[in-house]
């Protein structure tokens, strides 16, 4: 996993739109998203993309991490590749993605602008989003295919819209939880929620899905609206509380363990190497997004 990533949230922001470009930076998210696809008309599109270098160096300035979601069809992909790999964007969502061959066709575009950017090669991350019947099947190796991958997510909305579903909870479950095993396996960031983006003028329903996901597995989700930034950023990292007891835990176990025994007791639960290892995970995350904050 990109051990160093924390996306707990990332808004989508037109690109072709100057004046919510000019107030990304002030949303308090993790990574802004400056989108090519759905928000922009195919009209607007080559404009957008003459716009890319100012409205990441905008959007980033409060410390971001600034990505380029692009278009599915090949000759636009082409397109919005050429325009996005650069120095500032860290990474592209690559929407419709339907198998390995499909994501190492674009690796291979991203690498030749990187280099004729001057870049490092393999500075650009992938975000490949799962959106069709036949991804599902396929997501697994879709996670493996390229060491570029920073993450995965199911593109709600097109996964219901192809597989003939109404987007909703219930109807994603499945997807969504094999997306986190899919996620985990490759080791890359199993990004979304249980449910859709489009779902953000219930606050009180986003954020109860926004917990299940994190219960779930997930680290952290796109959206659509500034108002979810600091739910995702809330439900997304560890509570004061859970981070107390994981302190308190670990103290405990690491103790028991100079004394040679292998599991203690705590609060009537019994402490063993699963138990000890998920809680030093949950402060090395509480680290991260601390000192991402400074």
């Amino acid at each position: 996993m990109k051990e160093h990533l924390i996306w707990r949230s990332m808004l989508y922001v037109p690109s072709n739109n100057p004046a919510f470009v000019a107030k990304a930076h002030t949303r308090s998210a993790d990574a802004i998203i400056l989108d090519l696809e759905d928000s922009v008309p195919a009209s607007e599109r080559p404009a957008a993309r003459s716009l890319l270098a100012d409205a990441a160096t905008s959007a980033g300035q409060s410390g971001a991490d600034v990505l380029v979601r692009i278009n599915r069809p090949l000759e636009e992909a082409v397109r919005d590749i050429e325009a996005a790999v650069m120095p500032g964007i860290c990474g592209l969502y690559l929407p419709k993605i339907e198998s390995a061959e499909h994501l190492k066709l674009l690796e291979e575009l991203v690498l030749t602008r990187e280099i004729a950017q001057g870049m490092t090669a393999g500075t650009t991350y992938l975000v490949p989003m799962i959106e069709t019947a036949g991804a599902y099947f396929r997501m697994e190796e879709i996670a493996k295919a390229s060491a570029r991958n920073a993450g995965i997510t199911l593109g709600g909305e097109d996964f219901a819209l192809d597989t003939g579903m109404l987007p909703n909870a219930d109807t994603l479950f499945l997807g969504s939880q094999k997306l986190v095993y899919a996620a985990r396996s490759a080791g890359i960031i199993p990004l979304g929620t249980i449910g859709t983006v489009a779902d953000y003028q219930d606050l009180n329903a986003y954020r109860t899905s926004a917990e299940k996901s994190q219960m779930f597995g997930f680290e952290g989700s796109a959206c659509i609206h500034p108002s979810a930034v600091p739910l995702l950023n809330d439900c997304f990292s560890p509570s004061p509380e859970d981070v107390k007891t994981a302190m308190r835990l670990v103290d405990a176990y690491e103790r028991a363990q100079s004394q040679g025994v292998g599991a203690i007791a705590l609060d009537g639960r019994m402490i063993d190497v699963p138990v000890a290892l998920r809680a030093q995970k949950l402060l090395v995350r509480d680290a991260q997004i601390r000192n991402k904050a400074t």
